[in-house]
């Protein structure tokens, strides 16, 4: 019987929860903004882990962030070292989400189309009466 989540979620998860905390509490570089940690992908055999951030304010430039990020990875892969008992750290790299934006946009579309709908359907119940 296969388990439901594989070692590889879990340390993903517990690595993004740790990434967040580090990313708020010690990075202080101006140019990364409001960033939100959505997912850690790591790797089978633990060495390589995609993060995913998406930056909340649209005030920062989204590449420079990523660089930044992406510069401050070793100083994230020895700070999580140093607070989960792992025996490989993966490889901290860098990725933006724009699945956030995608969504508001959707959202924003779908809010639009029904409030076309519902001026429509007005408009046809006042010609009617």
């Amino acid at each position: 019987m296969a388990k439901e989540f594989s070692r590889a979620l879990r340390v993903g998860e517990q690595i993004r929860r740790e990434i967040a905390q580090l990313i708020q509490q010690e990075i202080k570089d101006p140019r990364v903004g409001m960033v939100t940690v959505t997912a850690v992908d790591v790797s089978a055999d633990m060495s390589h882990a995609k993060v995913h951030v998406t930056l909340l304010d649209d005030d920062h430039d989204v590449d420079e962030c990523i660089k930044v990020l992406n510069r401050a990875a070793a100083f994230l892969r020895r700070a999580i070292g140093q607070r989960m008992q792992l025996r490989v750290v993966p490889t901290l790299r860098f990725h933006y989400d724009a699945s956030v934006e995608h969504g508001t946009a959707l959202s924003a579309l779908i809010d639009s189309a029904v409030a076309t709908d519902s001026k429509n359907r007005k408009k046809d119940e006042d010609g009617t009466s």
